[in-house]
């Protein structure tokens, strides 16, 4: 028999399929040590492999030649005494494309397992509100008018945070949000930039056309130390703060009328945590552009291994997707001479996983 836990307002939810009672405080106890080796153990081979992949690639690199130029760089010392070639591949290319692989891949997990805590919907993913074409629309204003918008990054934000305020304000009505009405007026912002999308595809040059489409099929191919200072500090602080609310995203979990009876306000929290999983992948999306299914699976395969608590969902996620990122752009690099956008590795393995969710039924919702 499936053993359950009461709510304050006498309804009940079954521990395998809902937070447990020990899930609504704020700091995890000693009865989750296993659950904390695991993430300690994700972190530890999303470490050895961003590592190994700084190894990977056209020009044979040592990890005796990785430590030198690390080394010299992080003690300070005289760089014009290592090998030109080695310093440029190892600290100007594949050490900032690593770390921003790890950010985005940060950013889209964790605020898919925001978004899918937030409405209790298994399917949501960060692109559901319109961000990804709120992104794709910025970008390609500034691609085709370059002498009127600014740059593509700066575009393709801009219009993302824009896509989900509109989904929002369009939702919104006497004073409350209701889930269903915020994710339809997602869908009909999402269609409609996409729609604005296409004018400009229409209106577009060769050369533009091929960067609109280049720029929507998500990559990091130039991936800088200035990416990893612009995205770090934004994408740092929300998560940061997405997980320490994740106890409250455990409350909401249980449903509107359960969260107001344990003292949490719905709403509040609920925008809260909208805003900051869209400024994360607002953030990621107009860097590197889209990268799709990773919102969606990574939170997903942490349930299913260690149970609905969102306090180690959502750090969970950002490290599964770490690695699963780190692995398919390892792939997009080097399978063929020229790169594959990321995007189609993700999504190929994408599909037959969402498959597989489709086919278990039972353990689709929230790993029960």
């Amino acid at each position: 028999m499936n053993q359950t836990v009461e709510a304050s307002s006498g309804r009940k939810f079954p521990v395998n399929g809902q937070p447990s009672p020990a899930c609504f405080h704020q700091w995890p106890d000693t009865r989750d040590r296993h659950k904390w080796w695991f993430i300690l153990t994700l972190f530890a081979l999303l470490s050895a492999l961003a590592v190994g992949t700084i190894l990977v690639g056209t020009y044979a690199i040592s990890l005796k030649d990785v430590y030198r130029v690390v080394a010299t760089h992080v003690t300070g010392g005289d760089v014009s005494a290592l090998d030109r070639l080695f310093n440029t591949v190892i600290w100007e290319i594949r050490i900032p494309r690593i770390l921003l692989v790890m950010l985005v891949g940060c950013a889209l997990a964790s605020s898919g397992a925001v978004y899918q805590g937030a409405f209790r919907n298994p399917l949501v993913e960060p692109f559901i509100l319109g961000v990804s074409a709120g992104a794709s629309l910025g970008a390609a204003l500034s691609i085709v008018y370059p002498r009127i918008f600014f740059n593509a990054q700066l575009g393709a934000f801009i219009f993302a945070l824009l896509a989900v305020f509109l989904a929002y304000l369009s939702a919104r009505a006497d004073g409350k949000t209701p889930v269903v009405t915020l994710i339809l007026a997602g869908v009909i912002i999402n269609t409609l930039f996409q729609a604005l999308v296409s004018i400009m595809k229409y209106v577009a040059d060769d050369q533009a056309l091929r960067a609109i489409v280049f720029w929507t099929m998500g990559g990091f191919y130039y991936g800088a130390w200035g990416d990893i200072r612009t995205l770090a500090p934004p994408i740092s602080i929300c998560f940061i703060a997405a997980w320490l609310l994740g106890w409250r995203l455990n409350v909401l979990s249980m449903g509107e009328e359960e969260a107001r009876s344990m003292g949490v306000d719905p709403d509040l929290f609920k925008l809260v945590l909208i805003i900051l999983a869209t400024v994360m992948t607002a953030v990621a999306v107009s860097a590197v552009g889209i990268i799709a299914w990773v919102g969606l699976m990574m939170p997903h395969v942490v349930r299913m291994l260690l149970g609905p608590d969102n306090r180690f969902v959502v750090p969970g996620s950002a490290l599964l997707a770490g690695i699963f990122l780190l692995i398919c752009d390892t792939l997009a690099r080097t399978l063929t001479t020229a790169e594959i956008p990321v995007s189609i590795i993700t999504s190929i393995l994408g599909a037959p996983f969402l498959f597989h969710l489709l086919r278990t039924k039972g353990r689709f919702i929230y790993g029960a």
